[in-house]
């Protein structure tokens, strides 16, 4: 097979279904009349061992764990999934587990050992067998746009267009992150030859607006230099996906640029806590809103889910619980596929929905011709003054989204400033690799083990020499200025020179949240004490979700306030200020308001009279990244 080859459904059962070679049936049936042996024939028709076919139905123990504890919340009147004391399941994981070993022993367990070794066996999650990857690859919605109402003529550029930079993005996959594991344990991570990989453009998104998108499904199957057939290590491929992802963005914009003269720009409605979205100059966003209808309606369920949660729980979803809610809201508005289209039927559907859109085919003519034909702009002078700044640029976005970082996040970084900057075609590479450079090596800390003085063969090393003992891309950095920000933090919760309470003052207020109906229990009215009366500077209050922290600062903040200070309310999102400002009956604000006005020297009202006597309730203190800034003297 050559690359570019058409894919049958057969070769797709055969190395996706079984990860044997895609024209297995094939070459044996070429070989058929020959005098083979079983080496012969694995050898003809396997690429490596077989896929695992394993029991995927749920352990009882599992399953019948998440029974109980739903019966248990419902019983209390609450949501099944509802979150359960620690206490409380692990009586019920071992009331469970005891039962499992009586049915499958015929008796109780005879010491804690044999218990806790049922709930370990059982605890265990069962093995999946990983056939393959799904990456997907789609422009930014004006390419689609563009793409379905331009002539044919244009419409095959800018596909081509899509499919170099698919191209361009599996290469820096092949070339960065693509490797296998070999020896006891997987210890060796190795170089292959190449992905092996079948792709599927797509039309339109399940709403039927037009979604020009490739799928390329990834065999999980490599080959080493030595002829081995083995596993991708997942990985480096996992924490590549984004990287790929801003590679490909990048060489679709140039790739655009240089065949059809193009512009992006950067869209004005971009959410700013989050990376700018680059659009085609000229492109009507009446009509990208209205062929996104599909992201509409995930949007619009996510925020749906996300507002559940804070009601459910008390408390915003953290990055990774966003992630699901979102992967949720996909799944809850996938509609079903549509009868299949000609080409020729879907574009003039599209072009009359644009003619509807903007006012009729001369608007849409107008649209095209302004997008094809945009005012050109000079590209910078690329000389080390422009590296210079513009490696301190991708150091502070990467600051200001995490507290360390890999090669991966610079990349990424890297890719979405260079898109910005209008650099020529030919340099990308080339700059990508300096920048990198410039800000891992030059700008920022690294985190990694001191070397061991230890020098592998060339025979344990990799194509670009680095050990076959390491992880390609895991060393973590950090800048200087994220240390100083946390040193200072470690400073300040080193102080006990805070504002101390009344201990009278303190034992009112709880007992007037028990005549309220909110009595505390120990631990909460331990919290309560410890933050009123220790004199610290910094405290934290650690619990897990439904332990009822919110309940116990809504005391400390009345204690507080009853005793003459103010308090003020942080948290990482509106949703959840406002949610703190209801518990807590005191003013809030986000973070990234306060940080804001801190950074533009426009401190709010309240803000500027937070003082000695000021309490700051910082909710999810977790999630936002410290801040690099230094904070005035006054604060």
């Amino acid at each position: 097979m050559a690359a570019g080859d058409a894919v049958t459904a057969e070769q797709m059962r055969a190395l996706f279904g079984a990860g044997m070679h895609p024209l297995a049936t094939q070459r044996l049936e070429q070989l058929r009349d020959a005098d083979l042996t079983d080496a012969n024939i694995e050898a003809a028709t396997r690429l490596g061992v077989p896929f695992k076919i394993s029991d995927t139905e749920p352990a009882r123990f599992r399953v019948e764990v998440a029974r109980r504890i739903a019966a248990f919340n419902e019983q209390a009147g609450l949501p099944g999934d509802w979150p359960v004391s620690t206490i409380e399941r692990a009586r019920i994981r071992t009331e469970v587990a005891r039962e499992l070993f009586a049915t499958e022993h015929g008796r109780p367990p005879a010491d804690a050992r044999e218990l806790a070794g049922t709930i370990a066996k059982q605890s265990r999650p069962a093995p999946q067998t990983v056939a393959g990857y799904d990456l997907t690859f789609s422009p930014v919605k004006s390419v689609s746009t563009l793409w379905a109402v331009a002539d044919p003529q244009v419409a095959a550029q800018i596909e081509r267009a899509h499919q170099a930079a698919v191209q361009d993005a599996l290469r820096f996959l092949e070339q960065h992150a693509l490797f296998t594991r070999e020896g006891s344990h997987g210890i060796r991570q190795v170089n292959v030859r190449g992905l092996v990989a079948t792709a599927c453009t797509h039309r339109d998104s399940r709403a039927g607006d037009p979604d020009l998108h490739t799928h390329v499904a990834v065999a999980n199957k490599v080959q080493t230099f030595r002829g081995r057939w083995l596993s991708i290590d997942g990985r480096v491929l996992f924490k590549a996906t984004v990287a790929a992802s801003e590679t490909y963005n990048t060489a679709l914009e140039h790739h655009l640029r240089d065949r059809l003269g193009v512009r992006f720009a950067d869209r004005p409605d971009t959410d700013p806590r989050k990376a700018p979205v680059r659009e085609i100059v000229g492109v009507d966003s009446a009509l990208n809103q209205r062929w996104s209808t599909r992201r509409l309606l995930i949007k619009h369920r996510q925020a749906e889910l996300a507002g559940k949660f804070q009601r459910d729980h008390g408390r915003p979803p953290t990055p990774v619980e966003a992630f699901q809610l979102a992967h949720q809201a996909t799944l809850e508005t996938r509609e079903a596929k549509h009868e299949p289209r000609r080409l020729a039927e879907q574009r003039a559907a599209w072009h009359a929905q644009a003619a509807e859109a903007l006012g009729g085919p001369d608007a849409v003519q107008t649209m095209i011709s302004a997008a094809l034909n945009p005012i050109s702009i000079t590209s910078p002078d690329v000389d080390a003054e422009w590296v210079a700044a513009t490696a301190e640029k991708v150091l502070q976005a990467v600051e200001e989204r995490r507290l360390t970082w890999q090669s991966w996040h610079v990349r990424a970084e890297v890719q979405r400033h260079l898109r910005a900057a209008q650099v020529p075609t030919d340099r990308v590479e080339q700059l990508v690799a300096l920048l990198v450079s410039e800000v891992l090596q030059t700008r920022s800390v690294s985190l990694a083990h001191p070397d061991d003085g230890i020098t592998e063969p060339v025979t344990l090393r990799r194509i670009d020499g680095s050990s076959v003992y390491t992880v390609a891309g895991s060393d973590l950095f950090t800048s200087a200025r994220i240390l100083a920000a946390e040193q200072r933090l470690v400073a300040v919760a080193a102080r006990t020179d805070g504002r101390v309470l009344d201990a009278g003052t303190v034992e009112l207020a709880l007992l007037e949240s028990a005549a309220n109906g909110n009595t505390l229990d120990d631990g909460q009215a331990a919290l309560v004490r410890a933050m009123c009366t220790s004199g610290a500077r910094l405290q934290l209050a650690i619990a897990p979700a439904g332990a009822g922290k919110t309940t116990a600062m809504r005391t400390l903040a009345r204690a507080w306030s009853d005793s003459g200070g103010q308090v003020i309310g942080l948290a990482p999102s509106a949703a959840a200020a406002m949610q703190l400002r209801d518990a807590t009956g005191a003013p809030t604000e986000t973070l990234a308001k306060l940080t804001w006005s801190i950074h533009h020297g426009d401190l709010t009202e309240w803000a500027e009279r937070i003082g000695r006597s000021t309490l700051v309730i910082i909710d999810e203190a977790g999630m936002p990244t410290p801040s690099p800034w230094t904070p005035p003297s006054s604060l």
